[in-house]
């Protein structure tokens, strides 16, 4: 299990947060969306980590040391690490993933959830599943140049259309991108039975017209979790305000 590479800004009660696939804390400050002053500027200390196989952070070339439980393994040895006993947790797309695995796990070791732009899941999965797995066969045949240019001929989603273009990248060393994806493809958010078991408060934030991270599995995690609220951005602006809406709900 890797140490996971991390960075503590602020002060106060802890708020753990987690990236998206093949992302990075890096690769989050370059694409300017999530600025967290307003977190700390309210009291707050981010934790912010880079995980297994993404930036700073290494990896074996193993897909399971990619998986989502696995995942939420080394998140809850962070905390562990940091000498935390309770924290908020948050994360987008896989980092959403994670912290759910997490503190569906040890509820008690969380109190509010942030959880952002929630990744397919359950019936949508497959159709993921599968174009993650060609894309670690592709990246195994032809390199990873390759597969972020094909990547980046894609269309983005609607709610990116007043942003200038931008291109996609992944903050994973080539050796461990196959791998980071096919554990990504073995990956689901936890059943829908033990999501409904977790009491705490949750904020829940997705944007619309992105098959990658659907409305679906927004509306289904409002709908599973008893305490909590979703926002769906339709806009850039939407989403540019998110730090403030984090920002309220961790209060």
């Amino acid at each position: 299990m890797p140490r996971l590479a991390h960075t503590v800004l602020g002060h106060g009660p802890a708020f753990v947060w987690g990236h998206g696939l093949t992302s990075s804390r890096a690769s989050e400050d370059a694409g300017g969306l999530f600025s967290w002053t307003p977190v700390t500027e309210r009291g707050r200390q981010v934790v912010r980590y880079d995980a297994a196989g993404h930036g700073e952070t290494g990896g074996p070339p193993d897909p399971g040391a990619y998986e989502w439980p696995q995942l939420a393994t080394d998140l809850l040895a962070l905390i562990d690490e940091l000498g935390l006993d309770r924290v908020d947790g948050g994360g987008a797309s896989m980092g959403c993933a994670t912290v759910l695995h997490a503190a569906v796990r040890v509820p008690e070791r969380f109190d509010r959830l942030v959880l952002v732009i929630p990744p397919t899941a359950w019936d949508t999965r497959p159709a993921q599943r599968e174009q993650y797995e060609s894309s670690a066969r592709y990246v195994e045949q032809e390199g990873k140049a390759a597969w972020l240019a094909v990547a980046n001929e894609a269309p983005r989603a609607a709610i990116f259309a007043d942003l200038p273009p931008f291109p996609f990248t992944a903050d994973i060393p080539e050796e461990l991108l196959a791998p980071v994806l096919r554990g990504a493809a073995a990956s689901d958010l936890p059943q829908p039975e033990a999501i409904s078991e977790l009491d705490h408060r949750s904020l829940v934030l997705a944007w619309a017209g992105d098959p990658g991270h659907p409305e679906s599995t927004a509306e289904r995690l409002t709908d599973l979790l008893p305490h909590a609220e979703l926002r769906v951005a339709r806009r850039i602006r939407d989403v540019l305000s998110w730090p403030q809406q984090v920002a309220e709900f961790l209060g």
